[in-house]
């Protein structure tokens, strides 16, 4: 089985992994249609298809929008479900609108396919957050579910609703836990979706990078590329049908040496450290790094990309690129 002819729809299309996964699916052959709101703080930007923009369809939809998402879901083989409001502060703040997207709209979409398509594979973009402050490392799928913020409790219902439909209604859903995912295309105008992405453009404008506490904080990071190999394959595979897996790596860094590494790699720059902002100090998880054991075992999934060529080729991208990202 492959892609090949087969009807896909991206949540979250025009955001950095569901960019990413589209010009991939399409050079396998399958027919794209991307769903993004476009709302400027959750990382959509039309520039992340420039060069498929042919061979997509494009709905500028809100998966909040029921009646959109009941048409979007027919006929369709396959839903990477991305879209979400990934920032940890902005659910604090704003805990109300992390609810709507990343709980509610995740059971109307489910809904939708219950009603209107129930032969759809679904591949639901998870979060290591979930897990909280680590009681053992590397985390396994089994480790206790502890949140630390509003974000990672709506991203377990959003998870536990699509296994719930697959186990009651045969739709099958799986869900993948990110962890650090980056690369081409991910936002780096702020520090809504990874710090890593920040960081990048702080160096890249000659200004120096800001970690956060001692920089002792392990973790783990995978390169987008590698995310969407995971994806592609969970979707083909049936034995993924309501599981749940980690992704990961096996380097650990810690975040002083990644800042090292970034100033390396661009050949100039500094870091200084500097105490946590309070709103950031009171849901940091301190070391984080997954055991993707499973993930490895059932689909032989493992990152194939290296921190050093990854981070080389991304700042790369940025500096060929920057005016179409820092302020998009």
């Amino acid at each position: 089985m492959s892609f090949s002819g087969s009807k896909v729809l991206i949540t979250g299309g025009l955001g950095f992994i569901g960019s990413n996964l589209a010009a991939r699916l399409i050079s396998l052959g399958a027919r794209v249609t991307l769903v993004d709101s476009m709302i400027p703080e959750y990382g959509g930007n039309l520039r992340n298809i420039a060069e498929i923009q042919q061979d997509v369809s494009l709905n500028i939809s809100d998966v909040r929008d029921v009646h959109a998402m009941e048409y979007l879901v027919q006929d369709k083989d396959y839903l990477f479900n991305l879209a979400g409001q990934t920032s940890h502060i902005d659910s604090m703040n704003d805990p109300y609108t992390d609810l709507e997207i990343n709980c509610r709209s995740q059971l109307s979409i489910l809904e939708s396919c219950r009603k209107f398509n129930t032969d759809i594979k679904l591949i639901f973009a998870g979060t290591r957050q979930v897990y909280g402050v680590p009681k053992y490392l590397p985390v396994d799928e089994n480790h206790t579910i502890y949140p630390v913020d509003v974000n990672g409790i709506n991203k377990i219902a959003g998870e536990w609703y699509h296994i719930l439909y697959n186990n009651v209604y045969g739709i099958r859903s799986c869900v993948l836990r990110l962890t650090n995912t980056y690369g081409p295309r991910m936002r780096v105008k702020d520090a809504r979706q990874t710090f890593l992405g920040i960081w990048i453009r702080q160096i890249l404008e000659g200004n120096t990078i800001k970690v956060f506490g001692d920089g002792r904080q392990l973790r783990d990071f995978n390169y987008v590329d590698d995310v969407v190999d995971a994806m592609l394959a969970a979707a083909l595979s049936e034995k993924t049908n309501g599981q749940i897996y980690n992704l990961g790596s096996s380097e650990h860094i810690s975040l002083e040496e990644l800042a090292k590494k970034i100033i390396e790699l661009n050949g100039r720059g500094e870091f200084e450290k500097v105490d946590f902002p309070a709103d950031r100090k009171a849901i940091d998880i301190g070391d984080y790094y997954a055991d993707f054991g499973k993930i490895h075992e059932d689909l032989d999934w493992k990152p194939g990309i290296k921190l050093d060529d990854g981070l080389g080729r991304t700042i790369e991208f940025y500096r060929e690129n920057r005016n179409h990202y820092w302020t998009e």
